[in-house]
């Protein structure tokens, strides 16, 4: 029996220096199913052997920041994830060296795993994060990736996540739930059949690493909607 005073912690930070998508960031539950404490909650319908098994987990985020980048509890060594949700593509991150520089700290230390979902990825190419790696990011923005950070092995257009050493990252949106999933299982900081009913309880960890379709199919599919859209907009100034 797993005592309170020797259950494993698995503390997780949620990086959001400017706004982000929520789904983007609500990836992160998933972790949060995988917890004693959520089981707990679950009583008897949690089966009590995976119930012993799961790791006491923090997580320094909820729907509002809990926690500011020079706070004691989030600097480097203090975290064993961070989890960075997609901001606005377009932001520049030129002028803020402070988030940048706490993210390379971080990623800096082998034992902090940091885990990137959609346009995440402009704030670790940012931090210095990508260069002689490979990494995800969003399928249509594969190209702009590409342009603004050199010496990436971008992998996005196939993949829905990869892992290069301590840098996960995810194509777009709710790729972040394919991430979560799949580094709960390789990661090894989770026992295996707490990250099984986790999974089960979530309806995640299904989909394949790579896409079903590729790249020219998507963009076909996105055209004919597009085409659509266009009769569909026809139609409605005939009505008006």
């Amino acid at each position: 029996m797993t005592t309170t005073s020797c259950r494993k912690t698995i503390r997780i930070g949620v990086y959001i220096p400017s706004e982000c998508q929520l789904l983007d960031m609500a990836c992160v539950d998933i972790f949060g199913t995988m917890s004693h404490e959520y089981f707990s909650l679950l009583g008897d319908s949690a089966p009590a052997p995976i119930v012993n098994l799961a790791p006491s987990i923090k997580i320094f985020s909820h729907l509002s920041c809990t926690h500011h980048i020079s706070d004691p509890a989030v600097q480097p060594g203090h975290l064993d994830i961070v989890l960075v949700p997609g901001p606005d593509p377009s932001l520049d991150w030129s002028d803020k060296k402070k988030e940048t520089d706490w993210l390379a700290a971080h990623a800096a230390r082998p034992e902090t795993d940091i885990l990137s979902v959609c346009t995440g990825i402009y704030i670790c190419g940012a931090a210095g994060l990508l260069k002689g790696k490979k990494a995800c990011g969003p399928r249509n923005l594969q190209g702009d990736l590409a342009k603004k950070f050199e010496g990436v092995d971008w992998v996005g257009e196939k993949l829905r996540w990869v892992r290069d050493g301590n840098l996960w990252s995810s194509g777009g949106i709710t790729n972040g739930n394919d991430l979560v999933s799949a580094y709960a299982r390789h990661s090894g900081r989770f026992p295996g059949p707490v990250v099984e009913l986790g999974l089960v309880m979530t309806d995640t960890g299904d989909r394949p690493q790579a896409y079903g379709t590729g790249q020219t199919a998507m963009t076909l599919g996105v055209v004919w909607q597009v085409m659509r859209a266009v009769v569909m907009g026809l139609g409605k100034k005939k009505v008006t």
